[in-house]
């Protein structure tokens, strides 16, 4: 099996994901992460009523400039009079127009002698918020699949929605294997030990999406083991994530046990880092394997594994963003496969560069959590500094 551009292979990994049927209620404050079930529409205008948008006074713009005798004082949630006719009210931020009123008048530019004030002439329309500025009765707030964010429950909140209909979390399974693995606290390293940082990274990256882990230990690599745990696992997830096992060596069981269990629908993509990413289904679970090296794991995970789980979650899948940066870098040896390289950014408008990060060794972690996003390198392609590149933020990842 040749390697798989990314394109591709994402093409025919998403063709799999179907939605998540399951839906719950929840309130505002629980909803953070969570993906829409239905798109909500506001039944309210907001704001609901014309309203200051400065302290000051508000006046029939026809009745200045000229000193006018203070009728009303408007504080924010009172509910003021008519304006009387050549008078003027003290209004406040936020607090709604009388009718009557047709400008506010900054507290700034009056001259207050009493209960009178000089006011300068005003514009109809002045410093005034009209009704549904913001917002208009049957608009959209959010759209079916759209993941919520804090601006989007608030936003939901100024039209006194509570509670939000959104799809049940999926819950995902994360494996590591290797016997070269220890878990962060359990002691000293031996020799030729390592601390596990797959499966924190990659539990980080599934609850960041609003969803629930299962958590499947690290394995030792044994076959055996591999595919019992494999089994067991896929009872109780919707999908599983492994780290590690599926390249080519003798201790990679990994991919094995996906294909004698179950299935091998895509293996080894041409990018880089992370080439050896197995994607199939273990007793009918769709699963993941992804590369053991710590920065391949990641990468393969953005790329590739959270786009199908959005999906697969009832959320929409929308293309990573990308801007366009000049290096500051130079590579004058063209590749083979897609790379992502990653970089610092310095500079801003058409001054701004993309910097590497160092050592771009899919086994250094420091590089990947120094860097501000990566370069994408199509294959065949070199670089001298100045050129322009594709940027793809780390927070979009």
């Amino acid at each position: 099996m040749g390697l798989t551009p990314l394109s591709e292979a994402l093409e025919r990994i998403l063709a799999t994901a179907v939605a998540h049927p399951e839906r719950e209620q929840v309130s505002l404050n629980a909803a953070i992460g969570r993906y829409c079930a239905e798109a909500v529409n506001a039944s309210i205008a907001v704001p609901p009523a014309d309203n200051s948008a400065m302290d000051g006074y508000a006046v029939a713009s026809g009745d200045v400039p000229g000193t006018l005798t203070i009728s009303q004082r408007v504080p924010a949630g009172s509910t003021p009079a008519a304006l009387a006719a050549g008078t003027a009210a003290r209004i406040f931020t936020g607090a709604e127009i009388p009718t009557g009123a047709d400008a506010v008048i900054l507290q700034e530019d009056a001259t207050l002698a009493s209960d009178r004030v000089s006011l300068p002439a005003a514009q109809p329309g002045q410093h005034i918020r009209r009704r549904g500025d913001d917002i208009q009765p049957g608009d959209q707030l959010v759209a079916e699949g759209q993941r919520l964010r804090a601006q989007d429950i608030g936003l939901l909140a100024s039209v006194g929605i509570d509670t939000i209909s959104v799809f049940a979390p999926l819950n995902v399974a994360v494996l590591t294997t290797g016997d070269e693995l220890r878990e962060p606290g359990s002691g000293a390293l031996a020799s030729g030990q390592i601390y596990n940082s797959n499966r924190f990274s990659l539990t980080a990256q599934i609850r960041a999406l609003g969803m629930t882990v299962v958590d499947g230990g690290n394995l030792p690599d044994d076959p055996e083991q591999i595919g019992d745990a494999l089994e067991r696992v896929a009872e109780a997830a919707d999908c599983i994530v492994t780290a590690g096992g599926v390249s080519v060596g003798e201790e990679d069981h990994v991919r094995g046990q996906i294909e004698e269990r179950g299935a091998l629908d895509v293996w080894k993509l041409a990018i880089k880092p992370g080439k050896p990413l197995a994607f199939g289904q273990v007793c009918g679970t769709p699963i993941f394997g992804l590369p053991g090296n710590p920065v391949s794991a990641f990468v393969t995970f953005a790329l590739v594994a959270k786009p199908w789980l959005i999906r697969r979650q009832g959320g929409v899948v929308v293309p990573s963003p990308r801007f366009p940066v000049k290096a500051g870098f130079a590579l004058p040896r063209p590749g083979t496969r897609e790379e992502f390289l990653r970089v610092t950014l310095s500079g801003a408008g058409e001054a701004m560069r993309a910097h590497l990060t160092g050592s771009q060794s899919s086994a250094v972690m420091t590089s990947l959590s120094e860097a501000d996003g990566v370069a994408v390198i199509a294959p065949g392609t070199t670089v001298a500094e100045g050129d322009w590149l594709e940027v793809i933020p780390l927070s979009a990842l």
